[in-house]
């Protein structure tokens, strides 16, 4: 490691930064950040896998918590470019999110900003970072979402996500019926 320059991110999986000499030391809790990171593997090839995630219309199929809707979605798939979703829960009114693209390597991620156009007080922009690795025509997806301010907002988001995929790979499983 000596004579580089290279700076290593936290990672969030570990709690860990690299540090000078190229060593790892733990980070004391009050420097955790809450990130969440969740990953699933998925019965289709990947190509078909990042295309659920980009098209408004495979999108409406699977995103969002058991029991919503998601009656329109904008994406606007360019770095720079815009996203926003209409996500109608069961009961109560329609709310909003929207974000931004920061990163687009097809098909093997995606970078985007995420924030609620209505946001609670404790909600704040995150980004979020989805990876797809070809396994032999199954595609791992990870997805690293963050930082949080709280511990609620972190859940909302993992029960949501967690979800998500759920219906993902229904949507996926009633096409190979």
């Amino acid at each position: 490691m000596a004579g580089r320059s290279a700076k290593v991110p936290f990672r969030p999986d570990t709690g860990r930064w690299l540090i000078r000499g190229g060593t790892l030391r733990p980070v004391t809790a009050q420097h955790r950040k809450l990130v969440l990171e969740q990953a699933r593997v998925f019965e289709a090839a990947t190509e078909h896998v990042f295309g659920l995630f980009t098209v408004p219309t495979e999108l409406a199929k699977w995103w969002g918590p058991h029991g919503f809707a998601t009656p329109e979605i904008q994406v606007d798939l360019r770095v720079g470019g815009s996203l926003r979703f209409t996500m109608q829960p069961p009961e109560g009114a329609a709310f909003h999110l929207s974000g931004e693209f920061l990163e687009i390597r097809p098909p093997s991620e995606l970078r985007f900003t995420f924030r609620w156009d209505e946001p609670v007080a404790d909600d704040r922009e995150t980004v979020a970072a989805v990876s797809l690795e070809p396994l032999g025509g199954r595609t791992s997806v990870t997805l690293v979402q963050g930082d949080f301010a709280t511990e609620e907002r972190l859940e909302l988001h993992r029960r949501g996500w967690a979800d998500s995929f759920e219906r993902l790979d229904a949507v996926l499983r009633s096409r190979r019926d």
